[in-house]
């Protein structure tokens, strides 16, 4: 047990050193994990030896896997239904525009500029198409606009976005069997089921010190994880779908949502985003820089001309769109979800991973950067706040994704 105990602590103290420099910067801990756990690698590669931490170890897999599956059920329950209902036109638009266009844009360079067969050409096309809701959720945490129509309806076409990852990602890739067959009448029947059935079941067992809510949210999460599995798929796409079901129940049930948050930041998620950072080798990307600039340059392309048409169509002026498109282009949660994905399924081998999960890290900085500092809406600010670090005490204006 002595190594497990190292290497536990090896990871939650590269934890803390990434929320130190997170907080430092006011930027994403879910992006300065992922580069804390590059940057150790290629410390430990020219020191102590890249052993000392074993991301293929079973419990760290585990570990790793649960924080996947629990963050993804967080991001389909930070959901406003309300805003959903009256903005969806605008929210599928943007958010089914902000898929296409960038995974067939990234697909091609993948597959004809890089020479990647054909499948780690799709992986890669439906990998950088994806919005990260860590990064649009922390944005407008810190400006306010979490507050504001224009803000939620961001949001909301990022969920759309990362919802044609995740069902993209299973179409493509997973095997279509009478497996399969039983696991989407499963995912389908708990959808429709588990919104009617929750509240009640909570009502009755709910509200004591057991925190059976939690436990039974982690029941249906691992269950459906384990027929995802069974049936050749993959673990988090059941969890995107449940937590939008329950995202007009549970997603408004702040206090038990804050539990959820706690459990899977503070313990969970450093597994996830250190792992996967682990397993991208610095030197392999400086040694053919190429692909990153390649994938970088097509994403944000494919984003404006795909989004920035449809935002203008809908109403906003240049710089409104312009915000929301670069926004759309930030990619970095359900990205390196489906990069971790397709290297645990021997779809890409890992100098692909380096230079797909190094694309990504790099959509997850420059786009938000160019926004933030050239097309801010200031107008749409609440009564014209300035930037501030935010330190709610609202578990409902908190990020799920903070990181």
């Amino acid at each position: 047990m002595t190594g497990i105990w190292f290497q536990a602590a090896l990871i939650f103290g590269l934890a803390l050193i990434a929320a130190m420099i997170a907080a430092r910067f006011r930027i994403s801990t879910a992006l300065t994990e992922i580069i804390i756990g590059m940057c150790a690698r290629t410390l430990f590669a020219a020191t102590v030896g890249v052993e000392i931490f074993s991301p293929q170890e079973p419990w760290v897999k585990t570990l790793a896997g649960l924080g996947a599956i629990a963050l993804t059920f967080l991001a389909g329950a930070e959901l406003d239904p309300d805003v959903f209902k009256l903005k969806w036109k605008e929210a599928a638009s943007v958010g089914a525009a902000s898929f296409l266009a960038p995974a067939i844009g990234c697909w091609a360079v993948a597959y004809y500029l890089l020479g990647w067969e054909s499948s780690p050409a799709l992986l890669a096309g439906i990998a950088l198409a994806a919005t990260s809701v860590a990064v649009v959720y922390t944005v407008m945490m810190e400006y306010g606009f979490n507050r504001t129509d224009f803000g939620k309806t961001i949001l909301a076409a990022c969920f759309i976005t990362d919802l044609g990852t995740v069902v993209t990602l299973g179409l493509v890739f997973a095997p279509f069997t009478w497996k399969t067959a039983v696991f989407v009448v499963a995912v389908g029947a708990a959808f429709v089921g588990l919104p009617r059935a929750t509240p009640v079941i909570f009502a009755k067992f709910g509200g004591r010190p057991s925190e059976f809510e939690t436990k039974f949210l982690f029941f249906a999460l691992m269950a459906l994880g384990a027929l995802a599995t069974w049936a050749g798929s993959e673990g988090v796409l059941p969890a995107y779908l449940i937590g939008m079901a329950l995202a007009g129940s549970v997603g408004r049930d702040h206090a038990l949502i804050r539990k959820i948050r706690a459990v899977t930041i503070g313990l969970l998620t450093p597994f996830y985003f250190i792992r996967a950072g682990y397993f991208v080798s610095i030197p392999a990307v400086l040694a053919a820089p190429l692909g990153v600039a390649a994938f970088l340059a097509v994403e944000m392309a494919t984003k404006i001309v795909s989004v920035y048409p449809v935002a203008r169509r809908f109403g906003s002026p240049h710089k409104d769109a312009m915000y929301t498109t670069l926004l759309m282009a930030s990619g970095l949660t359900f990205g390196t979800i489906s990069a971790l994905f397709g290297l645990s399924n021997n779809i890409i081998d890992e100098s692909q991973y380096s230079t797909l999960v190094a694309a990504i890290i790099a959509t997850a900085i420059v786009p938000t950067m160019i926004a933030n500092s050239l097309y801010l809406p200031r107008h749409r600010l609440p009564g014209e706040m300035a930037p501030q670090r935010v330190h709610s005490t609202e578990p409902a204006k908190e990020s799920v994704l903070e990181g």
